[in-house]
């Protein structure tokens, strides 16, 4: 009896470790969620209520989390302070190196969506005007002004210029990036075309894009640090780190249709050192024929 209550001790104490470990290995990380749908029609995963969004940017803004824009990410992370090439013991507040020292703020969040769906502009945007929140839009450029519950431009450009919108690209088609079929070509056109498309019609710089369904190779990655982009993001759940690159940023899906949708969100935000790695030992079960196992592996 002894020996097991010092062997379930040690295995608490050990877990306990891991988790700190976890944590603390995940304590530089970025949050950035991403959004697809918001309405209380359409009943699917992809799809949050109106209210069950406001009460999310309601958690957020009580608990001290600061909305940041991926420029601002970005650019903090490739600032001096944040690099190898800087001695900040040696810089002068005068300095222009100085200068140009990004700090993030406390608790930073970023909020994306992507596709680019009317009711973003119904739904999402009287919400963000409430609570004075910036986001960023991933919106497939061949569907604006084509399909009724995607965005016209006449919306796209209030968003735009309201201050509290970015809109970002998302491909021209949501074409598979890693489509062996897909032509060098037809691959370009794809990624730089929705950048020119953005940059015609809002008379704005595009700077990053979000891959269609996350998926992506080094070639792709290589052809949009080519174009010109300053980032790239995928739909891979976990925290985002200035390491390894800017082309593979990770992000946590928020998912509606499912109960308690706000302690979901929460656990999915403030667990994701956990959640992310048995997220990513699921997928791979699935990948290797064991859903059964895989099922058995309970993700919020």
């Amino acid at each position: 009896m002894k020996n097991f209550l010092i062997f379930m001790i040690f295995i608490i104490l050990a877990i306990g470790g891991f988790f700190s470990w976890l944590f603390a290995n995940e304590s530089d990380g970025v949050p950035i969620l991403v959004y697809h749908q918001v309405n209380d029609i359409d009943k699917d995963q992809m799809t949050v209520t109106v209210e069950d969004f406001d009460a999310q940017m309601k958690y957020l803004i009580d608990n001290g989390y600061n909305i940041i824009t991926p420029e601002e990410l970005i650019d903090a992370w490739d600032s001096p302070a944040n690099t190898d090439n800087l001695n900040l013991d040696a810089v002068d507040a005068s300095d222009d190196a100085a200068s140009k020292i990004i700090n993030l703020p406390p608790k930073p969040i970023i909020i994306t969506f992507d596709d680019g769906y009317a009711d973003i502009y119904k739904n999402v945007y009287p919400i963000l005007q409430k609570y004075n929140i910036k986001v960023t839009l991933f919106a497939i450029t061949d569907y604006i002004n084509l399909y009724p519950n995607y965005l016209t431009w006449a919306q796209a450009r209030e968003l735009q210029s309201s201050g509290l919108v970015d809109i970002e690209s998302h491909t021209l088609s949501h074409f598979n990036l890693i489509d062996a079929r897909l032509s060098n070509n037809e691959l370009w056109n794809q990624i730089y075309g929705s950048k020119q498309a953005i940059e015609w019609y809002l008379k704005k710089p595009v700077k990053f894009i979000a891959y269609p369904g996350g998926l992506y190779t080094r070639e792709v990655e290589a052809m949009t640090q080519e174009i010109g982009y300053k980032g790239a993001f995928t739909v891979d759940y976990a925290l985002s780190h200035r390491e390894p690159q800017h082309f593979v940023l990770p992000r946590i899906a928020v998912f509606g249709n499912n109960s308690y949708p706000l302690l979901r969100f929460k656990v999915r935000l403030l667990g994701a050192p956990i959640i992310a790695p048995l997220n990513y030992f699921k997928e791979q079960m699935i990948k290797d024929g064991n859903g059964f196992l895989a099922d058995l592996i309970w993700i919020p």
